[in-house]
């Protein structure tokens, strides 16, 4: 006969998961509260004009959206059907266009701050009067780095 015995049927406790849909619902709020859907709502119709020979954009927090076109249906009633120029989330004329750069500039850290563009989303059918205004406004700020916004090319057959 031996001196040690056995222990037979002892199994370790189960985890509790009592607190597991707590956990579950707190990560839950956690992430719809810090996630970004999306910066704004585009307010202008853009059809950009087509283009054989594109690149992507790298860091796209380094570029400021100046989007340029008829305004959409549902805004047409107060802002009409001439093309107008949307900065951010709102119309604004030529003369906002400095304030919205410096306001941009101003959230990028300072080393990058050489390394930001504007991309000018264009709709095909706007004239390019209020374009060169837009780029002569772009220049005076001492934003030199363009970039035009378009879609690639269709394969026809």
């Amino acid at each position: 006969m031996s001196k040690f015995k056995k222990k037979r049927g002892a199994a370790s406790p189960q985890v509790s998961t009592a607190s597991l849909p707590d956990i579950i619902f707190m990560l839950l709020f956690f992430f719809m509260v810090v996630t970004v859907l999306r910066d704004s709502e585009q307010k202008v119709t853009v059809r950009t004009p087509e283009a054989s020979e594109l690149t992507k954009l790298q860091q796209k927090s380094l570029v400021n959206h100046i989007l340029i076109g008829k305004p959409k249906e549902k805004f047409q009633d107060q802002y009409g059907t001439r093309p107008r120029i949307q900065l951010g989330d709102s119309f604004k004329n030529v003369a906002d266009i400095p304030l919205f750069l410096e306001k941009h500039k101003v959230k990028v850290p300072e080393a990058l701050r050489p390394r930001i563009k504007s991309s000018l989303k264009v709709d095909g059918d706007v004239t390019m009067g209020i374009v060169q205004d837009v780029k002569e406004m772009l220049r005076k700020s001492g934003q030199l780095a363009i970039n035009y916004s378009a879609r690639p090319t269709q394969r026809r057959r």
